[in-house]
């Protein structure tokens, strides 16, 4: 089995009301894959993942428990450093590639830790880039039991 980044949109979704089904198969992906140990993050999905769920007028989680959870998910998954040379292959890939740089930060994470599949929904489903290939787990063709 092999390697997944998750992106800051599945660890998300695992708290957004608003969502009912994205919801609950964030949660089945979080959990399958922590049971796993296929499952990693980058510190970048962390500091998203919090700044998403706590801010507005109508924040999906308390700060509190934010904190929780980002503390939680430090301790469930592997954590990959955001990194000088990370920042420059993700440059590169902005300028070859065509990615908005957080994008690219996320593409040049995997590539950088030879993670070979990125679950996002912020990718085209499919795509690879650099032998990264990126994986739409909220696509109506997704089966999670292809990867674990």
């Amino acid at each position: 089995m092999t390697e997944i980044l998750l992106d800051t949109n599945v660890l998300v979704y695992g708290f957004d009301l608003a969502e009912r089904d994205k919801r609950a198969h964030a949660l089945t992906i979080l959990r399958e894959l922590q049971n796993s140990s296929l499952g990693c993050i980058s510190v970048q999905c962390l500091s998203e993942f919090f700044n998403a769920v706590t801010r507005g007028a109508k924040p999906k989680l308390p700060m509190e428990r934010a904190l929780e959870y980002v503390q939680g998910y430090l301790l469930s998954f592997p954590t990959y450093l955001l990194t000088p040379s990370i920042v420059m292959i993700a440059a590169r890939g902005v300028k070859e590639h065509s990615l908005s740089f957080y994008d690219a930060q996320i593409w040049a994470c995997a590539l950088a830790n030879d993670i070979p599949v990125i679950f996002s929904e912020d990718f085209q489903d499919g795509q690879v880039l650099e032998g990264i290939r990126f994986v739409n787990p909220f696509a109506k063709n997704f089966e999670l039991e292809k990867w674990i």
